[in-house]
């Protein structure tokens, strides 16, 4: 099933919308491997940790662009993505290939300016994300599995940045948690648009019930990992309060939140959900709350 959208209406310019500023959101992941070591707060720290977003925002947009002129026949044909600024021709595509090479290369040299880890973390990411946009997005599961990558190496990021030891539960919380959103993505858009629209070839082989199947595995497995290390983080709690325990709480119920977007099929756009259900973001002040009490106090 498709639906007719009207353009959406913007002030910026069509450079700057081909960049996917909303995107940027999701290189706010960064910020969760200092912030469940404790180290947000330190000056050098936050001085890393903005640099790392920075450089995240520059590589990403590049990708973007690349993909948006890879996929630009097949944008065409979907509800939405036809009004990206590549497919609507409003962006011309040598100048989006000349800025995707510009910002790209920005990327990687802050990066290593930052620390030569992260700026093997960032090329391991636009190598990925160049051979999804050409042979590895048409393969089903193994697109879900790179999609997952993006958000794991953002995540990553954050820690090599600034030398935080980045710990097994960490890993698989990041790892599940982005195979969950990924699988939520898809299914929405297979419901939304349909496996037939032209839009994206892996589509074909996946059914709403093998995705579902997908994104509620993950889920549980997430769940499961951060109720582990929640438990496992509870020793000398302050004010004897075990806060990492209570965690679990606002952490399962933003799961759960967000599990009803993508069960609705309107979580196609993860940045999209995050930036406007209230509800969401109501659990995930709670929840910052209850973890930062547990790691700064």
């Amino acid at each position: 099933m498709s639906e007719t959208l009207e353009r959406p209406v913007s002030r910026l310019p069509a450079p700057i919308r081909a960049l996917r500023p909303r995107q940027w959101v999701k290189n706010f992941l960064v910020v969760l491997a200092p912030l469940a070591a404790g180290w947000l707060f330190r000056p050098e720290v936050l001085r890393g940790v903005a640099l790392a977003f920075v450089a995240f925002c520059l590589v990403s947009s590049a990708v973007y662009l690349l993909n948006d002129i890879g996929d630009v026949e097949e944008d065409r044909l979907h509800p939405r993505k036809r009004f990206r600024p590549i497919a609507a021709g409003e962006l011309g595509v040598p100048v989006a290939a000349v800025m995707a090479v510009v910002l790209g290369l920005g990327g990687l040299a802050l990066g290593y300016l930052v620390d030569s880890a992260l700026a093997v973390t960032l090329g391991v990411y636009v190598v990925i994300q160049i051979l999804y946009s050409t042979v590895l997005k048409h393969l089903p599961v193994i697109d879900l599995a790179v999609v997952s990558s993006g958000f794991l190496l953002r995540a990553i990021a954050g820690g090599v940045a600034v030398g935080v030891p980045l710990s097994q539960w960490f890993l698989l919380v990041a790892s599940f948690g982005s195979l969950f959103m990924v699988a939520g993505k898809r299914y929405s858009e297979l419901v939304s648009v349909g496996a037939d629209a032209g839009t994206r070839k892996s589509l074909d082989r996946y059914s709403a019930s093998y995705l579902r199947f997908v994104w509620i595995l993950a889920a549980v497995l997430v769940v499961t990992a951060y109720s582990l290390w929640a438990f496992e983080n509870r020793y000398n709690p302050p004010l004897g309060v075990p806060w990492t325990a209570i965690s679990i709480a606002p952490f399962t119920l933003g799961m759960l939140q967000y599990a009803l977007e993508v069960d609705a099929g309107q979580a196609g756009e993860p940045e999209e959900v995050v930036l406007h259900d209230r509800v969401l973001q109501g659990l995930g002040v709670i929840w910052l709350t209850t973890i930062s009490i547990a790691v700064f106090a």
